[in-house]
């Protein structure tokens, strides 16, 4: 019986995800996971009006569903697709507008990609520089953008749902920031 039970809650955490039916759709089924996604840019008028939206948040249970573990494989397969290689991804790249965002933490070990969910930037240091950003979303461009050297993240732990803080700086500040704009329907040339 406590089986049965147990199931059915986690059914029901499953059918309670905030995807949408196109959301779903666009992620694909669990099989797909190792395809990479096609990219919303600024050439498509209709992509760009997207990519202008403020993403919603995820809820805990969006993270006990197959769609968000796929959409996670999907993006990190898309970033790091050989063909257009990035340094962080933004769930709206991918026409999935929920607050979600992959950075390549290049100021750790092995310089790995990590998923944040619901991520904002709490604080920005004092400093600032000019540095030359390229976009995904916006292809074939580069410009300088300003940017902090540093700043403080916050977002929910994906297993605990507990708020967590970081401080950030360097180049990898600089990704956050671009990372977390897409989020708030913003491109980095704005």
């Amino acid at each position: 019986m406590q089986k049965i039970l147990i199931s059915l809650l986690l059914l029901l955490a499953v059918a309670c995800s905030n995807f949408s039916s196109i959301e779903k759709h666009r992620i694909g089924k669990h099989a797909d996971s190792e395809k990479i996604m096609p990219l919303f840019t600024n050439l498509d008028p209709d992509e760009l009006r997207f990519l202008r939206l403020k993403a919603g948040p995820l809820n805990r249970r969006d993270m006990k569903t197959k769609a968000y573990a796929t959409l996670k494989a999907r993006m990190l397969a898309t970033v790091r697709d050989t063909a257009n290689t990035g340094v962080g991804i933004a769930a709206p790249q991918v026409g999935i507008s929920k607050q979600l965002i992959a950075v390549q933490r290049l100021d750790k070990d092995g310089e790995p990609f990590i998923f944040y969910v619901n991520p904002v930037i709490e604080a920005y240091g004092p400093e600032q520089r000019w540095g030359w950003e390229g976009c995904l979303s916006v292809p074939g461009e580069r410009d300088t953008v300003l940017r902090a050297t540093r700043v403080v993240i916050k977002y929910r732990d994906q297993d605990s749902w507990q708020i967590v803080r970081d401080t950030v700086s360097g180049f990898t500040a600089v990704i956050f920031q671009h990372e977390i704009d897409h989020l708030n329907g913003k491109l980095y040339i704005d």
